[in-house]
């Protein structure tokens, strides 16, 4: 039988997926040093989250899980509580936010909109659970290592598929970590062409490189088999 390459994971797909993350990268370091940022929305972060304690760190939880849950890009969010909360914190923070966000749409998908779904997506819906059947942490991880593609989408067609929530949801953690690291790094301030920011963008790009080969091969072998 002839190999098919899963729908996200083509030459091309892969190809504009490193455009957009170097694009993203480029971008979010503009933003850490442009004052255009310092108008729109630092004084609200500075008041409400950065220099708000307990309170503050729950502000942003609500307002980054809530906001990632109706597919606001979680590269912005990791920006985000980098400025807020520094890298460290501010990538936890921004990734449970990111999790949680996930969880939502989830199960909204799973115990709500299942049959609007089905019968709009039906296809990819297909394909999706035909292709995270087996393995669902390590293709679920590789799905979300590739920057394209609509998080909230993602959230809502596996919702309805029989794919496990623990996996899907592990996979999804896992996988958030490299880019969200990135952008809370950027938004922490840091130079633009600091060794650290090119070293973080290298290293996520050689383990999505590295992953997706490895995802096709075993996606190859199964369909050979």
């Amino acid at each position: 039988m002839p190999s098919r390459r899963p729908f996200f994971l083509t030459p091309s797909i892969v190809f504009k997926s490193l455009l957009f993350l170097l694009a993203c990268t480029a971008i979010g370091g503009l933003l850490s040093i442009l004052p255009i940022f310092d108008g729109l929305n630092q004084q609200w972060v500075d008041t409400q989250i950065r220099q708000n304690g307990a309170l503050g760190v729950g502000y942003f939880l609500l307002l980054s899980a809530g906001a990632m849950s109706i597919g606001c890009p979680r590269q912005v969010m990791a920006f985000l509580g980098g400025y807020a909360f520094g890298f460290l914190h501010g990538a936890v923070l921004s990734i449970l936010g990111a999790i949680l966000g996930c969880i939502w749409s989830f199960f909204v998908s799973r115990l709500l909109l299942k049959p609007v779904l089905t019968r709009r997506y039906s296809r990819r819906i297909n394909q999706v659970g035909n292709f995270l059947q087996d393995r669902p942490v390590i293709k679920t991880l590789i799905i979300r290592l590739l920057p394209l593609g609509n998080n909230l989408l993602t959230n809502l067609l596996v919702g309805v598929t029989k794919i496990k929530a623990r996996h899907f949801i592990l996979g999804s953690g896992l996988g958030y970590v490299p880019q969200m690291s990135l952008f809370a790094l950027m938004g922490e301030g840091i130079v633009v062409l600091s060794v650290w920011k090119v070293g973080v963008s290298i290293i996520t790009l050689f383990i999505g490189a590295v992953l997706s080969a490895y995802l096709y091969k075993q996606y190859k072998y199964s369909l050979e088999s």
